[in-house]
């Protein structure tokens, strides 16, 4: 247990950043599964673009890679390509 102010403030943090960064993975995950699961050509592209743009953001925000987004978003244009 932390004792000093600033360990105990940083433990409150980190522990809503967790949290915060825990919500967006699910939702990324989400995203890929909804690409996935659309068999239709027009409403895979339709899921793929929304699923591209949000992975742009979580490279700006710094919770993915740059390169971890671009190989999901090439195996998505694969798969949505493939249709």
């Amino acid at each position: 247990m932390p004792q000093h102010k600033s360990a105990i403030k940083r433990v409150r943090q980190n522990s809503k950043r967790r949290e915060h960064n825990r919500e967006l993975r699910a939702k990324m995950r989400s995203y890929y599964k909804k690409v996935l699961k659309s068999t239709d050509k027009e409403e895979a592209e339709k899921a793929f673009k929304e699923a591209a743009a949000f992975y742009d953001r979580m490279v700006v925000k710094g919770i993915l890679h740059r390169n971890n987004a671009a190989n999901k978003k090439s195996r998505l244009a694969k798969y949505v390509n493939n249709l």
